[in-house]
């Protein structure tokens, strides 16, 4: 188990030469890439072939049940107890609006916050490439790319040699 590896990290001075990297790995054949990045990279998300963002639509999920939740309750509500007050109808959709609403944005902003640390692999304690040597920078001023070591074309010797090619600052290999 000692000996497992999750893949190889390669550090880069600054975005231009990331994405020229990250370019040539996606041409050489890695398809398993991950970037870290001290801010947002334009284009990088479509060389590293990110899924795109469900958020949306678990938010839109959320908030039609949200609704849904809340006029049922308020129809079982007034069906089970019904009261009579300044000569309303029973089902007044009107009277219904600011509950409603409340469960609709309540049940939107759960969805998406599930949706998202289950999206963005959350709550997880320990990253590999965190216990790289020089991966504190990755916060500050170095971008990264790692090869994981599940890609088809993953070989440790070969692929410290490519990213080294490819403009790397230094690599190593990240223990799993």
């Amino acid at each position: 188990m000692a000996d497992e590896l999750y893949g190889a990290l390669a550090e880069f001075r600054n975005p231009e030469d990331l994405m020229a990297a990250a370019r040539k790995a996606r041409q050489a054949g890695y398809r398993d890439l991950d970037a870290f990045t001290p801010f947002p990279i334009e284009g990088l998300d479509r060389i590293l072939r990110l899924p795109r963002p469900t958020i949306s639509v678990v938010g839109l999920a959320g908030a039609i049940a949200g609704a849904g939740t809340a006029l049922m309750m308020q129809v079982y509500v007034n069906y089970d107890y019904p009261l009579n007050v300044g000569g309303r109808p029973i089902y007044a959709i009107s009277a219904f609006a600011v509950v409603t609403f409340e469960l609709t944005i309540l049940f939107s902003a759960l969805a998406m916050l599930v949706g998202m640390l289950w999206q963005n692999g959350l709550p997880r304690l320990n990253y590999p490439v965190f216990n790289a040597e020089r991966f504190h920078r990755a916060s500050k001023d170095r971008f990264f790319l790692c090869v994981n070591a599940k890609d088809a074309k993953f070989e440790a010797g070969k692929t410290l040699a490519f990213l080294s090619e490819a403009g790397a600052l230094s690599v190593e290999l990240v223990p799993g």
